[in-house]
């Protein structure tokens, strides 16, 4: 099936209020144009130097969201224009995106990465820690920062009680911050769980794109 094809497909299985966010890293400007025709607008990038690249070459009006692990050096190359950023993990990256978003007049929205997998690859924040950061005096003196809700991936594991399981473990941690109400969680392999566990924000790529890795 085409990009559209597919778009339509999984939107078909989606409640309205999840957001679907296609993971674009890799693909070619040209497939990300089939699926923005097609009505898509938010788009997830893994790597910096390619989201600007795309930035630049696409669509004003696409929102664009950076879903890899961010460095600190990094955050002054998209902050003029990032929609949301998802894998915030420390303290430290959420004061540098502040600092850049005052530089450009703007405020950034951001998730907090939760690690809730039994992946030690796999970056986040615990719960203790995100606990920490969002009753922190400090983090009401960032005014260029909007932290919206959570972001988690779950174990990459075909044990479908354990991935739900993961899910479930954001969706009550959430419940103590019912103002941060974006829930990113769910990807291709495990989206129809994550949205029955609460998920308001799904990041698919290789249902929409295909398997395939595109080169750029």
């Amino acid at each position: 099936m085409s990009v559209a094809d597919n778009l339509l497909q999984i939107r078909s299985t989606l409640p309205a209020a999840v957001t679907l966010v296609a993971v674009s890293k890799t693909k070619p400007k040209e497939l990300i144009t089939e699926a923005y025709e097609a009505g898509q607008k938010d788009f997830g990038e893994n790597y910096v130097q390619e989201l600007c690249d795309k930035h630049e070459q696409l669509p004003k009006d696409i929102r664009w969201h950076f879903i890899g692990h961010l460095q600190s050096n990094k955050v002054k190359s998209i902050a003029p224009f990032v929609h949301l950023i998802h894998g915030v993990d420390s303290f430290k990256l959420l004061k540098e995106i502040n600092k850049e978003a005052k530089k450009n007049d703007r405020i950034i929205n951001c998730l907090l990465q939760l690690f809730i997998a039994n992946e030690e690859t796999k970056f986040g924040l615990s719960f203790e820690e995100a606990d920490a950061i969002l009753k922190s005096d400090e983090l009401k003196t960032l005014e260029n920062i909007s932290i919206k809700g959570f972001m988690a991936m779950a174990t990459n594991t075909d044990n479908e009680e354990q991935i739900r399981s993961e899910f479930r473990s954001v969706k009550i941690f959430a419940k103590k911050y019912p103002h941060l109400s974006v829930l990113s969680y769910g990807m291709s392999s495990d989206f129809k769980i994550a949205v029955e566990e609460g998920s308001t924000m799904v990041r698919l790529g290789s249902s929409i794109f295909g398997e395939r890795n595109y080169t750029k």
